[in-house]
């Protein structure tokens, strides 16, 4: 209840200073007071006829011409963003040719690495194939000697331990077939 005191004494405060006479800039039974109005009535009139007859369009001649200039480099900014666009779009080409080249190469020396390794595997496979075949004739022909040289001296020990348990010679056909049997069973092992 007091605020609504204090803002209503608050408002009536104006009203009371102007019957008072605490405003003399609003006291118009004063003649200076009507002078002051009529000759700032002329100067608004003067200022309106300048502004709208040549401030006004002097302003608007400005506002065309940064209009112009706005356009002009909106437009040559466009022009230029269309052309570096078009250069983007070339050089991403450029790019994506180069790289599908690079990868073509780099297959292309895969594939003739591979090939060449193939190559060499397979002539030192041919060379390991050769010299495997030569090892075992070799080992076959060294096999074929000591079988027989080892059958002399086998018929030979053989006989000598027949006459030393027996006491009596074994026949000597008899003797070559139990041997030849022996290194055919020697030989399947």
């Amino acid at each position: 209840m007091r605020r609504i005191s204090t803002a209503l004494l608050l408002a009536l405060a104006p009203s009371a200073a102007l019957a008072e006479g605490t405003m003399p800039q609003m006291d118009f039974a004063n003649p200076l007071t009507l002078d002051q109005v009529g000759w700032m009535a002329v100067i608004l009139v003067v200022l309106y006829l300048l502004l709208s007859r040549w401030g006004l369009p002097e302003i608007g001649k400005v506002l065309e011409h940064r209009a112009g200039v706005i356009s002009k480099d909106l437009a040559t900014a466009r022009a230029a963003k269309l052309e570096a666009d078009q250069a983007v779009a070339q050089l991403n080409a450029t790019i994506a040719q180069a790289r599908g080249a690079a990868q073509a190469e780099v297959a292309k020396a895969v594939a003739e690495a591979k090939a060449d390794a193939a190559a060499k595997a397979a002539a030192l496979a041919g060379q390991l194939e050769a010299k495997l075949a030569e090892s075992e004739a070799r080992i076959e022909a060294a096999r074929a000697a000591a079988l027989a040289a080892i059958k002399p001296v086998a018929a030979e020990a053989a006989s000598s331990i027949l006459l030393k348990l027996t006491g009596s010679q074994p026949a000597e056909d008899k003797l070559a077939q139990r041997l030849d049997e022996a290194l055919a069973a020697r030989k399947a092992a």
